[in-house]
């Protein structure tokens, strides 16, 4: 019990931190730096699956509200960028392997899933079934989404100049009783019904298909309120600092710093498809970023629900790149990996 309880108050210092300091993204951000730096120092804690589940329903809800006629209608002019997301997962994965094989001495199937961009889970599941190293593995993705977390809110700041102290959505007194308990059958029946047939990543899209259909039908008309929102970032900020806990010097000095390395070449990989977008004028500069950085999908929802871009946009390239990622890397996995020199087991 105290490993849950732990957490929950070095994410609530980590807020009132960044609150008093004025620092972006409070909720989100707070959390994850203190919980970080609690893991470092030793302090043991244990993150709570289905409460993180639980709050990231509150996501898929926000952005099925967000979906109206004329959003899903302009869809279909996506396709031109929609393309080159299968074509940016190669480019990562033809980079990150051998970065993984060569460098770091990782064997293939640690290698191969540590540079696919997916879900953490699904690539630990898939790692560790093709018998890859899956404390390594579940390192190098929670840095892949740490970093992108905490260096994307400062750019989109200092560069494209975005607003980052909107509130996520209306006061919760200011919403009627009626749509808040719709908001909360859209995100226990998604839940629910997208695990049971087996969706990916069934927590958000579930609960966002059921409140998309609300929204286009006219029964849900608001997001869920600001405070529903904070806490899906408070719990979710905590969630990726304290998959950091138990991590020893070695392992930070190895796994933890090669990962920070295959950062630094998906943020290139990013630029470089970005600029592709600009110079073609395929989107808006501010969701162009959002919707190729391949950060959590949870944490992108929070982004861009913040800095009012356009949901639709963003949240098709993330579903398509997971999706990829999810079909694609065992059938790939498994036709490369008798080609590929194996290094030592990582």
């Amino acid at each position: 019990m105290i490993r849950y309880l732990t957490p929950i108050l070095i994410a609530a210092i980590g807020v009132a931190v960044f609150i008093s300091l004025d620092l972006p993204l409070p909720w989100l951000l707070g959390p994850i730096f203190a919980c970080l730096l609690a893991a470092l120092f030793g302090v043991p804690m244990k993150g709570n699956k289905t409460l993180n589940d639980g709050m990231r329903t509150i996501l898929g809800v926000a952005v099925g509200a967000t979906f109206t006629t004329a959003l899903v209608a302009s869809m279909a002019a996506m396709w031109p960028t929609l393309l080159m997301i299968p074509v940016m997962v190669a480019c990562i994965g033809a980079v990150g392997v051998p970065y993984f094989q060569r460098i770091w001495g990782y064997d293939f199937a640690t290698s191969y899933y540590s540079a696919m961009p997916g879900g953490l889970q699904d690539m630990l599941v898939f790692g560790e079934e093709a018998g890859g190293n899956v404390r390594t593995l579940s390192l190098i993705h929670a840095t892949r989404i740490m970093v992108v977390v905490v260096t994307l809110p400062f750019l989109l700041q200092w560069v494209w100049d975005a607003d980052l102290s909107n509130p996520p959505g209306d006061p919760l007194l200011t919403i009627e009783p009626f749509q808040l308990l719709v908001m909360v059958f859209c995100g226990i029946a998604g839940w629910r019904l997208a695990k049971r047939v087996g969706m990916f990543g069934a927590s958000i899209l579930g609960p966002m298909i059921l409140a998309t259909l609300m929204s286009l039908t006219g029964i849900l008309q608001h997001r869920p309120p600001a405070e529903a929102i904070w806490a899906a970032q408070f719990f979710i900020g905590m969630t990726v600092g304290t998959k950091y806990a138990g991590v020893t010097i070695t392992e930070v000095r190895r796994d933890v710093t090669a990962a920070l390395g295959y950062c630094v070449l998906l943020l290139i990989i990013t630029a470089v498809f970005s600029e592709i977008v600009q110079l073609l004028d395929l989107a808006p500069p501010l969701e162009t970023i959002l919707a190729f950085t391949p950060g959590g999908q949870a944490e992108m929802t929070v982004l861009a629900l913040i800095v009012g871009a356009d949901m639709a946009f963003v949240i098709a390239h993330h579903v398509l790149r997971v999706i990829i990622v999810i079909l694609g890397a065992p059938l790939a996995a498994r036709l490369f990996a008798t080609r590929a020199p194996d290094g030592p087991k990582a």
